[in-house]
């Protein structure tokens, strides 16, 4: 029965395909089939190609705009179905794509995508299969699928190419590439958490052992220690849990306490060194001699004012001492006696009954 409300040829939907794919993937598919069934194909390492105008498939599907298809493209190119050429649709004047099934050299098929679209003529994959694309990816529902067994992206980025390699070697069509890939990667997941945990059992340090990039920042960049320190007391410790031969899976751990404890040692000996040094141009007295002036009833701002002047002093003799802070003590306190007995001459000398019993008590003269 003709009908004026039926201008041109229908288009073909497959329900199998429609309930696999989707239902513009399925559409998209019929169309791109019909037209390569118009047109002669390329064969090239198995593949038949098809190079097509895109003002035919524009015809063709006049209610999608070109971004439409482009996108439905994709989407048929990341399941696995379609090989797209060196552009994408409507990028350049033609259109250039593949069906995602090898065909015999010498031989092509009345239908290049016999495997995608159910017949009975041809025994290729199942309808709803596919076989797998050379530059295949997982999409976004498959990674979070893999997130949700805390597994990293970048894990499972890292398994791609040896899972397309293999599958494209053995030749076979799956319904769900996507379902498929989240069995391979928790299983090489499992795999590497066994051997991660076999490496983190106890074990004695070996001769080639070396701290991780976490345990140098943690010294080297939180503890503000010296990258050679660090690195010095690596053979010592070595040989140290070699000769006692115990078994640890802390390692790190160990040694980021070891170099704290050498770091404080190697600062308190150069604090309390007896051995003789010239005193450094940005020396400093430290917070017990400024206890001590205190005791002694000695400002503590006119100590500092004095600081320079007894640096300068001591850097223009070029002696050495063992101790600056006691040179520094002696210093102050002359000084501080000076200046009392100045202040003393320029007022009446106060008697013992004229002084207050509070200041008496509070008097630390004595330790001048």
């Amino acid at each position: 029965m003709n009908s004026c409300l039926i201008p041109e040829r229908p288009i073909l939907v497959y329900p199998s395909l429609a309930a696999t794919l989707g239902l513009e993937e399925s559409i998209l598919l019929s169309v791109l089939t019909e037209l390569a069934g118009q047109h002669q194909a390329q064969l090239s390492r198995g593949f038949a190609w098809y190079t097509l105008n895109t003002s035919i498939i524009q015809s063709a599907l006049p209610f999608w705009a070109d971004q439409d298809i482009a996108r439905i493209c994709k989407n048929l190119h990341a399941k696995g179905v379609l090989l797209i050429g060196a552009s994408e649709f409507a990028r350049a004047p033609e259109f250039r794509f593949s069906f995602n099934e090898k065909v015999m050299s010498g031989k092509q098929t009345a239908s290049p995508t016999a495997a995608l679209v159910p017949s009975a003529a041809v025994k290729s994959a199942p309808a709803g299969m596919n076989y797998i694309a050379g530059n295949w990816q997982p999409d976004h529902n498959t990674l979070a699928q893999l997130a949700q067994h805390n597994i990293p992206d970048s894990f499972c980025y890292e398994q791609v190419p040896e899972f397309v390699t293999y599958w494209r070697e053995r030749g076979e069509a799956q319904r769900s590439w996507g379902a498929k890939f989240i069995q391979h990667v928790i299983r090489q997941w499992r795999q590497f958490e066994a051997q991660r945990n076999r490496q983190d059992q106890n074990s004695p340090i070996h001769d080639n052992w070396w701290p991780s990039l976490d345990a140098m920042e943690v010294l080297t960049v939180h503890a503000s220690i010296p990258k050679e320190f660090v690195e010095d007391a690596v053979p010592e410790f070595i040989l140290y849990w070699k000769e006692r031969g115990d078994a640890l899976k802390t390692w790190n751990s160990k040694f980021i306490q070891h170099v704290r404890i050498q770091w404080k040692k190697y600062n308190s000996a150069l604090e309390h060194s007896t051995d003789p040094k010239p005193i450094p141009a940005q020396w400093q007295p430290s917070e017990d001699v400024y206890d001590v002036l205190r005791l002694a009833n000695i400002d503590v701002q006119f100590a500092q004012s004095i600081i320079p002047e007894f640096v300068l002093y001591w850097r223009d003799s070029g002696q050495i001492h063992t101790s600056w802070n006691t040179r520094f003590l002696q210093h102050a306190k002359r000084e501080w006696a000076k200046r009392h007995s100045l202040n003393n001459t320029s007022t009446e000398q106060r008697s013992l009954r004229d002084i207050p019993l509070e200041e008496k008590l509070n008097d630390r003269s004595w330790a001048v």
